[in-house]
C-alpha cells in the first residue's frame, strides 16, 4: 500500500493511526477532515502513495476514477447534494500532506470566509476534479 514510513495518510489507510472513517474499498479510504472548512468534508486516499495530483501519470488514470466513483458514495452515504459540494485538490507546493488526497466540501456556501479562496478552483492552490482529468488525458 504506502511505500514511505513518515506518511500519516498511509499509517491511517493501514489503521496505525486513528481516523473517522467514513468508506472504503479496495483502492480508497475516505475519512473526515481533521481541520473542516465547512459541514462536510472529507478527503478521499488512494491506497496506493501517491505524493500530489501533478504526480499522476496515464497509468493511474482507472485509480483517478475509483476516487472521483467515491464522491458519488460518499455523497450518497452523507446525504450530500453534490450541486453545492467542491471537490478538488491542493496543487503543489501548496498541499500539506504528501499523498494524494481529494478534498469533498458541502455545502460550498459555509466555507469558512478565510478559507475561501484557499479552496476556490482556478487560484494557484486549489485545482478542480475535471483539471486533473483533463491533464491525465492530455498526456495520454
Amino acid at each position: 500500500m504506502g511505500s514511505r514510513t513518515s506518511c500519516i495518510f498511509c499509517d491511517i489507510i493501514n489503521n496505525k493511526e486513528p481516523s473517522e472513517k467514513i468508506y472504503e474499498d479496495n483502492y480508497v479510504t475516505c475519512i473526515k477532515d481533521i481541520h473542516p472548512v465547512s459541514t462536510h468534508h472529507y478527503l478521499i486516499l488512494p491506497k496506493e502513495h501517491i505524493r500530489n495530483a501533478k504526480q499522476l501519470k496515464p497509468e493511474h488514470i482507472e485509480l483517478y476514477n475509483k476516487m472521483l466513483a467515491a464522491i458519488d458514495i460518499i455523497s450518497q452515504k452523507q446525504g450530500l447534494d453534490r450541486a453545492v459540494t467542491r471537490t478538488g485538490f491542493h496543487w503543489p507546493p501548496f498541499n500539506t500532506v504528501s499523498h494524494l488526497h481529494l478534498h469533498v466540501i458541502s455545502p460550498i456556501s459555509n466555507i469558512k470566509f478565510y478559507k475561501r479562496y484557499m479552496y476556490e478552483p482556478g487560484s494557484c492552490w486549489f485545482v478542480s476534479t475535471d483539471y486533473v482529468k483533463s491533464r491525465l488525458q492530455d498526456n495520454k
